[in-house]
């Protein structure tokens, strides 16, 4: 048999021997990363008993959902809403730890601190505010405000608008709280179907919750994913003019995105699977708009 038969023969073996070349002649796209959230319950104000609940359930649910849970108790421990304890007797974290181990059932140590900056948002892709009175200063407040502004992922449950009053804070998060005339069972009206944080509800669905209103907010500025079905409340008790009762909502903050749901006062709503899948896919969709820049030091 001559060479170049033999040559032939030879490089024919190896291409048959050879895997087959992927369809786009790429190698398969890894597995997409797992999201490393930062869940933060400070509670200067009002403390809610389902904040520990909260944690452990989205320590239970996080990773088999993608998600890296961190959770900080305590993000200021100037927040003057914390108060102070006396002198020479009782410190402000005793004081603090006291005040929201007896609703919570959890202790406040240092695994359980942390500050909100530029420096400590590096670590992480979403930041969830489940939060009542100042979890941050002013300096920080303003860090927090430029890393969604630069792509970060921000989304607040429930009393994330019970917080930091009458500060640019109210412009990230869409709107303040203004009381809840309504706990009670409610319908839902689901006003976008299409978006993936409302897998979990379609309109009719009924939930008892703990219901807010808002001031400071409008339909303008946040695109509502989900309201309050008016003829299952008695819409007298509320404040708004146009009987408008949101309850969840979406923004584009710069090149971040936003997510907010107001509920999550009550323990069994965060056992919900209806209530898991919103608020999941919610913080999925606001990491999903995440650009590529990081706040400059």
């Amino acid at each position: 048999m001559s060479l170049p038969r033999l040559l032939l023969l030879a490089v024919t073996a190896c291409l048959l021997a050879a895997p087959p070349a992927a369809a786009d002649d790429k190698a398969p796209a890894p597995p997409s990363k797992t999201i490393r959230l930062l869940l933060v319950t400070h509670s200067g104000g009002f403390v809610h008993d389902s904040v520990g609940f909260a944690e452990d359930t989205l320590k239970e649910i996080g990773p088999k959902n993608g998600l890296e849970v961190t959770c900080w108790r305590l993000t200021n421990p100037e927040d003057p809403a914390i108060g102070k304890g006396k002198k020479g007797e009782t410190s402000a974290l005793e004081v603090y730890n006291a005040k929201f181990r007896g609703p919570s059932g959890k202790t406040v140590g240092p695994e359980n601190m942390g500050r909100i900056n530029k420096d400590t948002l590096k670590k992480f892709d979403c930041v969830l505010f489940f939060t009542t009175g100042n979890p941050v200063n002013t300096e920080e407040l303003k860090d927090l405000m430029d890393w969604v502004k630069a792509g970060g992922a921000f989304a607040g449950t429930h009393c994330a608008t019970d917080t930091l009053y009458n500060t640019p804070y109210g412009d990230l998060i869409g709107g303040y709280f203004d009381g809840h005339p309504w706990h009670q069972k409610i319908k839902l009206k689901v006003d976008d179907p299409n978006h993936p944080a409302m897998k979990g509800f379609k309109t009719g669905d009924e939930i008892t919750d703990e219901i807010y209103q808002f001031k400071n907010w409008s339909r303008d500025k946040d695109h509502v994913l989900m309201s309050v079905e008016n003829d299952s409340i008695d819409v007298t008790k509320g404040k708004r003019s146009d009987q408008d009762y949101a309850i969840s909502w979406v923004k584009e903050y710069g090149k971040g995105r936003v997510f907010y749901t107001s509920l999550g006062h009550r323990k069994d709503v965060w056992k919900d699977p209806r209530f898991q899948t919103h608020l999941i896919a919610g913080l999925k969709w606001a990491v999903g708009g995440r650009k590529p820049a990081a706040v400059s030091d």
